[in-house]
């Protein structure tokens, strides 16, 4: 095929329709074919020569030439030429200038036909893909509609009309089933670039599918009234979702669930017949988690905000329906509050009460020597440890029930004499066992916490630092050590004196520097 023969104007034409069936624009096409062209240039002229093809955006007329570049020194005679060289043109060409050769037509053959369409496709394909990342960068977030063109058992290619996205397997429903032709509705949840060219991905299993979900169905939501505060969703089998309205006059619950349920039940019907259940949000944690365990009901609630946790007391016939099928009720509870969730049943509860009274009974009626029933009231009073009483002032002891001022004092004095007998013993056991002077003057463990660590072979500071969050907490669980954070500001804390060493290396190498700095300018 001569390109010499190629009427210009059907040239133009034939981008023209490319680019309309591509969504792209005809100067991307114009581009392509001069980049097949070049390439068939240089297969026949030369390869190591720069062939330049262009194509006349009115006419379509093919211009092929050869370019030189005039340069101080040539590194290349192929593509360059002396300033000498370059003075002898006419009109005389400078450095940095092109003398331009123009060249026959070319003919191409079979190969080199096949290849320029190659060229063409793909730069077309490179196109249309700049197009697409263009057009769905930020339409992160939102909610499209597509037809399924491809669907394979790791994931599904949708059509989108003017571009490709993937679902893959982990973010469709489970047991949802797809086939090509289907259309199907989804949340757009990432459009990067890849080696490939750009990837939308979508996904129906992710909570912001059903918040959008919605978003769409519920027009209060849309105009902002109603506030979406939390999703929980196990996908294809449960849901939560709470809601709280910026209207006093608007029940959020109820504007959510529709007129004979038809808002939810139109997401519903969306999330193949997925149990979505609408909770009312308050800022109160109690008060929140407890309507989140709903439909079960709550007898008590105990909170423990260092640790993050709360203890859930339910009466003993609602224990499996707090807990749901597989621990999902609780489970979704717990992703929705924020909190670590314990359900207990009453009967669970009272037992555990009673051990721990035991417990503390037993310790103070052994440390101090006394009857159970001041004991008892020790522990009603809400102390735990002997450590604690000796602490206590004479006066604040003297004011439990049951008390004067001589039983309060012969208690503290119990109690110090049993600390400082302690301390004998546990001092004498880390002598024993060697351990570092370091880990001893440690001011963030106390001296019980001490003699654990090295009963575990935790005997000097680098020990301490070496080990993680949850080695110290398995190590300290018997001193009530549970929370994560706390375990870490120790552990960081017996870090300090690294970065410490590290400065005052560093000290001296920057005093040297200085000296030098300072003998040079004598110099």
């Amino acid at each position: 095929m001569d390109t010499s023969l190629i009427p210009g104007l059907e040239l133009i034409q034939v981008a023209d329709v490319v680019a309309r069936e591509k969504s792209i624009e005809r100067e991307e096409v114009m581009l392509a074919m001069e980049e097949a062209i070049q390439k068939a240039g240089r297969a026949k002229y030369g390869l190591d020569r720069d062939i330049r093809a262009m194509i006349d955006r009115k006419s379509g007329a093919i211009t092929l030439e050869r370019w030189i570049e005039v340069v101080e020194e040539v590194e290349d005679d192929a593509t360059q030429m002396s300033v000498a060289e370059g003075a002898k043109q006419s009109p005389p060409l400078g450095v940095g200038e092109f003398w331009r050769q123009s060249l026959p037509p070319i003919e191409f053959g079979r190969i080199a036909a096949q290849t320029a369409k190659q060229v063409i496709s793909q730069k077309v394909r490179d196109a249309e893909r700049a197009r697409q990342y263009e057009e769905y960068k930020d339409r992160v977030g939102e909610i499209v509609v597509g037809t399924v063109k491809r669907a394979e058992s790791y994931s599904i290619t949708v059509d989108l009309g003017r571009a490709e996205a993937v679902i893959r397997r982990e973010e469709m429903i489970p047991r949802e089933n797809l086939r090509q032709g289907d259309r199907v509705r989804a949340y757009v949840l990432d459009v990067r670039e890849e080696p490939r060219g750009p990837q939308i991905f979508l996904s129906r299993a992710c909570n912001e599918f059903m918040a959008k979900l919605f978003t769409q169905e519920v027009p209060e939501i849309y105009d902002g009234i109603i506030e979406i505060k939390g999703v929980a969703r196990e996908a294809g089998s449960r849901a939560k979702i709470t809601v709280l309205s910026n209207d006093p006059g608007i029940d959020p619950v109820g504007a959510c669930v529709g007129m004979r349920g038809s808002r939810v039940q139109a997401v519903v019907g969306e999330l193949q017949g997925e149990k979505v259940e609408i909770i009312p949000y308050t800022e109160e944690p109690a008060a929140f988690v407890v309507n989140a365990l709903a439909p079960a009901e709550v007898a008590k609630v105990v909170m423990d905000e260092v640790a993050g946790r709360m203890e859930v007391v339910v009466p003993d016939d609602q224990l499996s329906l707090a807990i749901g099928r597989r621990g999902q009720n609780v489970r979704l509870a717990s992703q929705l509050s924020g909190w670590y969730i314990d359900i207990l049943t009453e009967a669970e509860e009272s037992e555990r009460r009673q051990e721990e009274f035991r417990t503390r009974s037993a310790r103070f009626i052994e440390a101090l020597n006394i009857d159970d029933v001041i004991a008892h009231l020790l522990v009603a009073e809400g102390f735990v440890l002997p450590e604690e009483i000796a602490e206590t002032p004479v006066e604040e002891l003297a004011n439990i029930q049951g008390f004067d001022e001589g039983i309060a004092g012969e208690l503290q004095n119990r109690a110090v004499e049993y600390v400082d007998q302690e301390a004998q013993r546990i001092n004498k056991a880390l002598d024993d066992m060697k351990v570092a002077d370091d880990l001893r003057s440690f001011e963030y463990i106390s001296l019980s916490m001490l003699l654990t660590l090295a009963e575990a072979n935790v005997r000097s500071l680098d020990d301490l630092a070496d080990l993680d969050n949850e080695e110290l907490i398995e190590i300290l669980s018997e001193h009530e050590l549970t929370d994560d954070a706390e375990a870490g500001d120790i552990i960081m804390a017996a870090r300090a004196h690294w970065f410490d060493d590290e400065d005052d290396k560093a000290e001296p190498a920057a005093e040297q520097g200085d000296s030098a700095d300072a003998d040079v300018a004598d110099s």
